[in-house]
């Protein structure tokens, strides 16, 4: 048994569209040795013990394409490659990051297997499979093994790494509106398209959130006096400095009241409904632990209610559930909180979960409140006593539907007067379904950056699409935050041409990033000469505002050890198809497998997009029918058959004709270019572009819209080389 072993040879993240799928991945390279010879119906008790730790696997549909497909797999006899990536998915799937896309192949030499697993982050995914082969090992060996432990330390894992709930509902929402995203922080801060056209979120903050509309909202007083300013019904108040002053504010406004933090959030140091000078007293150290100075303002009676305003609309509202206990006589208000509120699935410390856990330690509001009753958290309330112990509790109940449309007005007014894009508007009401003024409700607070997970989770009620309000409030529906991205690829053969279509771009009047085997250059200014086809150093033209088109040189080797840097292009170019030659520390196997690796360049390419394929390549050329988009064929000979076959048919292609670079569609012509012009006879004769490449990026142009009076004019004028 010892003798069986799975050895990592080495992970790889590959961190943009790559050979398995548009999504990063991990892929592990791994060596199972001895378990070659031995398929999972071959293990003694491995099915068996592998299904009992890991029921989720019935979901597992596998190549059978149904429920249970994997472990169908598992009883005829599958290998252990495919076994880890099973287990490092379900893994995945019980710490809360769902994935599901997952591969195992053959590397080449015996034994040896490159697993894929969809992933979220690379740390998760890399402890996910280490996870999983000390799980497999561990059935096979029949050794005990800490499921739980392992799935609680990767949901730790999660928790602290991973982009929170709320701002992925705003990603996901994004993207299935073809919006492109891009992580820039180890936090929530995402960009949302590229260039000049991104946007960017902090979780329910934007790029549009005003630093001064922020402030605003912070200081509660100053917010009430603009609010009521503009007839926003609000509780009068009064800033204090002292508890004696608290006690004193709260008679000239009328018991009872309530006192918080001018700064808090979160409903932290709130306390509410006081009459008694030695409640709102205590109120007021409380308070101030929570803020820089406390307020008292009148109470407004009702219930309270948070409004989830979004540009000009009120995208979601949830109303507030107090928390009580009931006394049995026996147990301890610490322990009925524990037996009668936290054990409610829907509670919890992570951020998940739609209702928080209550920990007396932690709510010291809490604790005065039961002050107020004559109990603490050791006192034993006799059988049938109600108590309160929380007033302000979660925003569970969802009653979106049910708001007045004035009340909704109020609230997307207050949002406008504080300076808010988005806003978490709290309000007090007996009922939301009337105006305010009728029942003497009143809005409270207006906050930037408000939760989204009572809107998306709430304990009780509809969930709502609020990342979906947020996403398309920052796109108008027909944006999808992208710049022209041209990529290309080839064998060696597509420095030339990118630089060229790079200067189109710049001519056109385009500020443009260029990534190739040259260097990193923005707007024709070489930034670096070396890594400009690394995934991270391309990343950077797409994470800069000021650029509106990007060009990308890719190889293979890139592909296969870190991806795509973009997710998809405007234009995909092939030119000629590479060789496996120098690439056996990737294991790509033969050249017979170049075309299923190439054949990214061209799935990427977007469906309003456009694929330029050299028709004088076979392989080449063959890759058209993997594209969403529109073909230009191009090749030196106007009879290439692939070319002839592509024009008859009304196709766009580009050929050289008696010394003109001639643009064809259907039976309209255009001569861009003669080699017989001096300008353009120096290049070629300088060795600075060849015809091939004037050639293609003459057809990438065209792809663009861009003239053929630029395109002659921009050969005319090709650099040398960029400016440093």
């Amino acid at each position: 048994m010892n003798a069986k072993n799975i050895q990592f040879l080495r992970m790889t993240h590959l961190r943009g569209p790559n050979i398995w799928t548009y999504r990063p991945v991990m892929e592990a390279l791994i060596d199972i040795g001895a378990l070659e010879d031995f398929p999972s119906n071959t293990l003694p008790g491995f099915n068996q013990r592998l299904t009992a730790w890991l029921p989720g696997l019935v979901e597992h549909r596998c190549s059978v394409g149904e429920r249970g497909g994997f472990l169908q797999r598992l009883e005829e006899g599958t290998w252990a490659g495919h076994v880890l990536e099973h287990v490092a998915l379900e893994l995945q799937t019980q710490a809360g990051m769902q994935t599901g896309f997952g591969k195992a192949r053959e590397a080449g030499p015996r034994g040896v297997y490159k697993v894929v697993i969809r992933t979220r982050h690379e740390a998760v995914s890399r402890r996910a499979l280490e996870a999983a082969r000390a799980l497999i090992l561990a059935a096979i060996e029949d050794r005990t093994f800490d499921v739980q432990g392992e799935v609680n330390r990767l949901k730790q894992m999660v928790d602290s790494l991973c982009i929170g709930p709320s701002t992925a509902s705003i990603v996901d929402a994004a993207s299935e509106r073809g919006i492109p995203s891009i992580r820039l922080n180890d936090g929530n801060l995402v960009q949302l398209g590229h260039g000049d056209q991104q946007r960017r979120i902090w979780t329910a903050e934007t790029d549009r959130t005003s630093a001064i509309a922020e402030g605003i909202s912070k200081d509660k007083d100053l917010t009430k006096q603009l609010l009521s300013t503009c007839g926003v019904p609000v509780p009068q108040g009064k800033i204090v400095d002292s508890p004696a002053a608290a006690w004193e504010a709260a008679q000239d406004i009328g018991l009872p009241v309530c006192v918080k933090p001018t700064d808090g959030n979160h409903a932290r140091g709130v306390s509410l409904e006081l009459s008694r000078q030695e409640d709102i007293e205590a109120a007021y150290d409380i308070a101030l632990a929570e803020g820089s100075e406390v307020i008292v303002e009148s109470f407004i009676r009702g219930e309270e209610h948070r409004l989830l305003v979004v540009g000009d609309h009120v995208a979601a509202a949830n109303k507030g559930e107090t928390a009580s206990v009931v006394g049995d006589g026996v147990h301890t208000v610490a322990e009925l909180i524990e037996l009668q509120i936290n054990s409610d699935p829907r509670r919890g410390e992570e951020e998940d979960f739609p209702l928080d856990t209550i920990r007396l330690d932690e709510h010291t509001t809490s604790v005065l409140e039961l002050k107020r009753q004559g109990l603490n958290a050791d006192s034993v309330p006799e059988k049938g006593r109600s108590v309160l112990i929380m007033r302000t509790g979660n925003m569970a109940w969802d009653v979106t539907d049910l708001v007045h449309p004035e009340v909704a007005a109020q609230a997307v007014l207050a949002a406008r007067v504080v300076g808010l894009d988005i806003a978490g508007v709290d309000l007090v009401a007996q009922d939301i379904s009337q105006p305010l003024a009728a029942q003497g409700g009143a809005i409270v607070e207006v906050n930037a950056g408000p939760g989204l997970l009572m809107h998306l989770k709430p304990g009780i009620g509809q969930p709502r699409p609020v990342g979906q309000a947020i996403a398309n409030h920052l796109f108008k529906p027909a944006d999808t935050g992208r710049i022209p991205v041209i990529g290309l690829m080839g064998d060696g053969d597509t420095t030339r041409p990118a630089q060229l279509v790079s200067w189109l771009l710049h001519l056109k009047g385009l500020y443009t990033g260029l990534a190739c085997a040259d260097g990193l250059f923005m707007n024709q200014r070489k930034l670096q000469s070396t890594g400009g086809m690394d995934w991270e150093n391309a990343q950077r033209l797409l994470i800069n505002r000021s650029v509106q088109a990007a060009v990308f040189e890719s190889d293979v080797r890139h592909l296969l050890a870190e991806g795509l840097p973009y997710d998809r292009c405007q234009v995909g170019v092939v030119t000629r198809m590479p060789k496996a030659q120098g690439l056996d520390d990737l294991y790509p196997g033969p050249d017979e497998k170049m075309p299923s690796y190439v054949r990214t360049q061209v799935d990427v390419v977007l469906d309003h997009g456009t694929a330029v394929l050299n028709a004088a390549d076979a392989e080449v050329a063959e890759l058209a029918r993997h594209c969403d988009g529109s073909v230009v064929f191009y090749a030196a000979d106007e009879a290439a058959p692939r070319l002839v076959a592509h024009a008859a048919e009304g196709g766009r292609v580009g050929f050289w004709r008696d010394g003109q670079l001639i643009l064809k569609e259907g039976e309209r012509e255009h001569a861009v270019l003669s080699n017989k012009r001096p300008a353009v006879a120096r290049l070629l004769q300088d060795g600075r572009l060849n015809s091939d490449d004037m050639l293609v990026a003459a057809c990438v142009a065209w792809a663009l819209d861009i003239s053929t009076d630029l395109i002659r004019a921009g050969v005319k004028s090709f650099p040398t080389s960029p400016s440093h």
